[in-house]
């Protein structure tokens, strides 16, 4: 049985490749787990695409401000030096390459490093695709952070994305529970193989031929 770690263990090994210095965003939903993990000792700015530079962990509950979130709606501190600005500016800063890094979740991942992580018709998607465009084709480097295989026990490393896609050929790491894999010459080489996984037994998973 191959082992899957858990979502803040692989929100931990995401933080842990974060270079300090770096203009990072998360992306809604798991990746703003990351912001838990980064390290107290080093300088890593986070960026959030409704107006705030300088985004820190989530609060406790008896810390909560209502007005301080994050652009999924969750709540959010800021941390000294932390900066407010109008939406456009915060989509300026994504669309001019100004972030080292951003970290979104998938839906689907191609052997090419297309990415598609929203959807006009699955049950409890993102209706739109929001500001995750900006941040694929903006960033420098894009990670994703997702599940290798859907409930239904499909691989979300694809040969060819079949939803919508978010932006064609930007992601350059991927995060799975099974193992973590780099997008290169043309299709996906094994980083970090996690528990039990051996590269065959993702090859069986993902139907695709995979660099050791």
């Amino acid at each position: 049985m191959t082992t899957r770690i858990s979502r803040n263990d692989l929100a931990a090994r995401i933080a842990a490749d974060i270079a300090e210095g770096s203009y990072v965003n998360l992306g809604i939903g798991a990746p703003t787990l990351v912001a838990n993990f980064l390290p107290d000792d080093q300088e890593i700015i986070l960026h959030t695409e409704n107006g705030l530079l300088g985004m820190g962990e989530a609060p406790p509950a008896d810390r909560i401000d209502p007005d301080l979130i994050n652009a999924g709606k969750q709540p959010v501190t800021a941390q000294p030096g932390a900066a407010y600005f109008h939406h456009a500016d915060s989509f300026a800063m994504m669309r001019g390459g100004h972030l080292d890094v951003c970290v979104l979740g998938a839906f689907q991942v191609s052997q090419t490093g297309d990415l598609a992580n929203w959807s006009t018709g699955a049950p409890g998607a993102i209706p739109a695709v929001g500001g995750a465009m900006d941040l694929a084709i903006g960033a420098k480097q894009v990670f994703v952070m997702t599940d290798l295989l859907t409930k239904q026990g499909e691989s979300k490393l694809v040969a060819e994305c079949t939803y919508p896609l978010t932006g064609v050929g930007c992601v350059t790491r991927v995060y799975t529970d099974h193992a973590v894999f780099d997008v290169a010459d043309g299709g996906f080489r094994v980083r970090e193989l996690f528990g039990d996984n051996t590269v065959e037994g993702l090859e069986e998973l993902t139907g695709l031929k995979l660099q050791g």
